[in-house]
This record gives C-alpha cells, structure tokens and sequence, in this order.
C-alpha cells in the first residue's frame, strides 16, 4: 500500500483560542469576540446594529429590526474551552435582560441567538433543549444556538469570508516593495579597448578564452556599483558589498579547489559562473544587482589579485604587477569620498 503523504486542503481550522492569544487574556477575548459576532451577524443580515452602554446597552450586543417594533437579538458569551453547567446562570441572566428591557423600552423581540465559541456538555446541552422550549412557549419568539459548530460553518460562508480571514487567519505582511534592478550599461570601444591591458583580462587570456567583451561590459559595470557604493558611504551597502564580494569569493574558492583536485580547471570558468547564476537570488536586495553585475564582481576580484583561471594565477598576478604598465595604476578598488570615477557610462 503506498504511503500517504499528509497534505494541506481546503481553508485553515478556526480556532476561538486566537481571541485569547490576539488580546493577552479572557477579558480582552470577550469584547474581541463580542466585534467578530456583530461583523458576522451584520454579513448573515445587513443592517445589524448594536447599542451603546450609556448607562446601559439594554441587554443588547447586537440587533436587527426596529426598536419601534419587533427585533433580533444576537448575545455573545465568549464561553471557552467549555459552556458547563457553571455557565447556565448567565445564561439565564442576559435573556431575561433582554426580555425585561424589552417590555420597558416598547419593543419586542422575536429572536434571540445565543452566540458560544465552545459546545455545550452533556448536562448542559440537556438543560437548554428544555430551557429554550420553555422560554419559546412562554414569551412567544425564537431561541438559537451558534456555538463552536454553527459558528465555524457560518465563518466559512462566501458572504462571511472578510470575517473569518480579519479574525482566524495569520496576518501575512504584504511582501516588500523590491527596487528595480540596476540597468547594465554599455562599454563605449575606447573603454573596452583600454581593460586590454587589466589584469582580469590577462588571466582570462591564460586560460585560454578568446572572446573577451561580455567580461570587459560585466566588469565595467560591477566597478560602477562598488564605486557608487564607495562614494555614498551608507554603511548598510558597503556591508552588503563586503558581504557580496566574500560570497562570490567563496563561490571561485570552492571550485578552484576542486577542479585542482580534479585536473580540470578547463572548466573552471563555466562552473563558476554557474555557481554564481544559482547565488544571484539570495545576494543582498539592496545592491539591486543584475546576474551581469554579480558576473562582474567576480572579475573585480581577479582584477584585485584574490582569483584567477589557472592553477599558477598567483604567478600571473605577481607578474602582471611587475611588467605591466597598466598594472602600476592601483587595482579597481572602490574610490575614495573625494574621488571620482573614471568611467563614462553610456546607456543603452
């Protein structure tokens, strides 16, 4: 027999516990409850409308109907976990509230709900079956029970949907506003001309790569970000970078170990970037970065003297500093506040 798989169906429980947890206690649950039951009667039946305590609300939670009339009455008890025999006074006490303020203020009521977010127990559910046939003999009206069950299906009605999601569903932050991405940028040719003598260019060469323009744009275009980072200064994207730059660090490091271990740095290139495609999504948001700049971060660090392509790249490093004319100029660090880039951009 295959084994089953638990799996999520339909709309998630309601719990009457979430009015306790929402509020810190009992007494906050009590009015927290007493609001979901007015929001639910007035979707059942539009035009409820509830009294307010000045002195007092005439026994009433909420009402539909005319107070010059004839009225429904919906009465909420937050009884919970359990409505017991304890509860049964209470019970008592508000009908005859409703009923006794009803004959002083000239109205009459032809239904009265009783609205629990719990079942009764046996003992209990006895004494109101004959209680409500009672009371419905002698005052000539309608008596009604939403406890825990009638409440739960009344929640999961299309017009009481607004209700149950506002009180019984996890409140999900609306996801943040993410910023548009960087645009990348075009090298102009003599820019491009001029990364023929850069490091990271020569240690592209002595692996064997032929076509060099997307590095030379990639770079290009991650010295922009570092630099722009650089001269703002907001501590939050200079960590962010430094963060960035370790991660992709990191990325080279591990393959460059094992394609040592494997004799194939061949693949070296490809794997990487790879590998750094894979990371783009988890870089910090705030840099805004395109997969092209991540790309070309990775260049800035074999630009910086930390990576290259073959296994001797510290050898070309160490040469390139030495014999190079383009290498005597400092590496594509970020610049100082008082500097300004040397790049021009030109957009696409």
């Amino acid at each position: 027999m295959p084994e089953r798989i638990a799996m999520a169906a339909g709309l998630p429980p309601i719990s009457f516990v979430a009015h306790q947890m929402r509020t810190g206690g009992m007494g906050g649950a009590r009015d927290d409850f007493e609001e979901m039951i007015i929001e639910l009667a007035n979707a059942t039946m539009p035009g409820v409308r509830t009294i307010a305590a000045n002195p007092g609300d005439w026994g009433i939670d909420a009402f539909a109907g005319d107070l010059g009339g004839s009225i429904t009455v919906w009465q909420s008890k937050y009884f919970h976990p359990v409505t017991a025999a304890t509860h049964q006074r209470t019970i008592r006490e508000s009908f005859q509230s409703v009923i006794k303020q009803a004959a002083e203020h000239g109205h009459t009521v032809k239904m009265w709900i009783l609205c629990i977010p719990s079942s009764m127990d046996g003992p209990t559910t006895n004494w109101w079956d004959k209680w409500k046939k009672t009371q419905e003999r002698d005052h000539n009206l309608v008596i009604d029970l939403w406890d825990a069950t009638q409440l739960t299906v009344r929640l999961r009605t299309p017009e009481a949907d607004h209700v149950r999601r506002a009180y019984y569903e996890p409140f999900t932050a609306a996801p943040p506003d993410i910023a548009e991405a960087r645009t990348v940028l075009e090298v102009d040719e003599d820019k491009a001309a001029s990364f023929d003598s850069a490091l990271f260019v020569r240690q592209m060469r002595e692996a064997g790569h032929l076509e060099l323009d997307g590095a030379k744009r990639q770079f290009f275009n991650a010295d922009l970000v570092a630099r722009e980072i650089a001269h703002k200064g907001v501590p939050s994207e200079v960590n962010a970078l430094v963060s960035t730059d370790a991660t992709l660090h990191g990325v080279w490091e591990t393959r460059f170990n094992e394609c040592c271990a494997d004799d194939n740095l061949r693949k070296l290139h490809s794997l990487v970037w790879a590998d750094v495609r894979t990371e783009h999504p988890q870089l910090p948001k705030q840099l805004r970065l395109e997969v092209a700049h991540a790309w070309g971060l990775v260049h800035r660090l074999v630009d910086n003297r930390k990576a290259g392509w073959v296994k001797h790249w510290r050898t070309v490093a160490a040469t390139h500093r030495e014999t190079d004319p383009h290498s005597q100029q400092p590496p594509h660090e970020p610049p100082t506040d008082d500097e300004e880039s040397p790049w021009t951009p030109t957009a696409r």
